[in-house]
């Protein structure tokens, strides 16, 4: 009996390029960035409607020394504290039960665990945030506003950013970073970094004709944002179509 060595038909670099290859088809398999992409871009537009509806005007005292006033100070109030946490929880369970049922009938895992966990715990952050600075009631005109025990002032350029910061760029922007991140997605990154952009730039309304005081000025605010998220969710499902196709 001799020993002679069988030349191996695969070399170790070909085997580490098969490899790399299963694992790029598999994360392929595993996205569906499109699915939540259309639940917050929905969710967005859905926040004008809420805005036309929650729209007050009235008039309140106007703070003291305020003596060109006159009878009162206008406050506008527009706004459900109840539509933006409750619809992104609901968003992000739902985001879950979509990749958590896709990775069964596909038989891949799913790697959308962090997505979820920081989306929820970023909403609950913000929520938590809105109603810190509510649990007096609305502030009044030219009142500071109260961030987490700092008095500041409403009408600076920190504040404003602060809030715009505690909002949609906080409870959405973020988690789709980490999304990027779990589905190793370029294209979503620059996406989430072009949401949060929009979102911590202000956006006033005489671009759109609209003003101020009007029931439609959530409009702009909330356009924008929204239908960026829809031309995301379209450029990604179709994106991801042939991938689809070929696994199945």
């Amino acid at each position: 009996m001799t020993d002679a060595s069988v030349p191996s038909s695969v070399t170790p670099r070909e085997l580490l390029a098969d490899l790399g290859n299963l694992t790029r088809q598999v994360r392929a398999v595993q996205r569906g960035t499109w699915f939540p992409l259309l639940l917050l871009g929905v969710l967005t537009l859905g926040g004008i409607l809420v805005g036309r509806l929650t729209f007050k005007v009235e008039t309140v005292p106007c703070p003291t020394g305020d003596a060109a006033a006159g009878g009162g100070c206008t406050l506008i109030t527009q706004g459900s504290a109840v539509y933006w946490p409750v619809g992104l929880a609901l968003a992000y369970a739902a985001t879950a039960f979509f990749y958590i049922r896709r990775s069964r009938n596909r038989g891949v895992g799913t790697a959308v665990r962090p997505y979820v966990t920081t989306g929820i715990v970023l909403v609950g952050l913000a929520g938590a945030t809105a109603l810190w600075s509510l649990r007096h009631g609305l502030p009044q005109p030219g009142a500071p506003v109260d961030f987490w025990g700092l008095h500041l002032d409403p009408g600076s350029g920190t504040t404003m950013f602060l809030e715009r910061l505690a909002g949609n760029a906080t409870a959405v922007g973020l988690p789709l970073l980490v999304l990027s991140w779990v589905e190793r997605s370029l294209a979503l990154a620059l996406l989430a970094a072009v949401y949060l952009a929009v979102e911590l730039v202000p956006l006033t309304t005489g671009w759109a004709g609209i003003a101020p005081a009007s029931p439609w000025s959530a409009l702009p605010h909330f356009a924008v944002p929204g239908v960026l998220l829809l031309l995301g969710a379209l450029g990604f499902g179709l994106a991801q179509r042939p991938r689809r196709r070929a696994a199945s």
